[in-house]
């Protein structure tokens, strides 16, 4: 890792979060944030996979993208990391579901993003999404 990379603190948690959506198991902890060793809830015996996340930019602006879904479009504020490398992330855009149980799906749209032109990242409740 280059010197000027270890400044990018979004870009360290994400890596965070891309290790363990890679290596997703049912551990049980009691961390919690952003950081937290396990995806999903204490004690949970569901098999999470994805850690949703929403960024903002330096304008304190909620960071968007546009996806495509079974023939329609829209556009999405929650993520999940699929890349990190260096300050820049491969993100997949996750779009809302119309399943009580499943509060996002994956789509096939993809963003690459400048962690540099971001300022805050809000990570939500770990899930499960299916084929990832």
């Amino acid at each position: 890792m280059k010197e000027k990379d270890n400044s990018c603190c979004l870009a360290k948690i994400l890596r965070v979060i891309d290790i363990l959506q890679k290596n997703a198991s049912d551990d049980i902890c009691v961390e919690e944030g952003c950081t937290k060793s396990y995806l999903g809830e204490r004690g949970n015996i569901l098999c999470y996979n994805t850690r949703p996340i929403t960024l903002y930019t330096k304008t304190n602006a909620l960071f968007t993208s546009s996806y495509e879904l079974n023939g329609t479009t829209g556009t999405s504020s929650v993520f999940r990391v699929e890349n990190v490398s260096g300050c820049c992330a491969t993100l997949r855009v996750l779009a809302p579901s119309e399943d009580p149980t499943t509060p996002y799906q994956k789509t096939s749209s993809f963003v690459t993003v400048n962690l540099a032109c971001m300022c805050a990242l809000k990570c939500l409740s770990d899930i499960r999404l299916d084929c990832i």
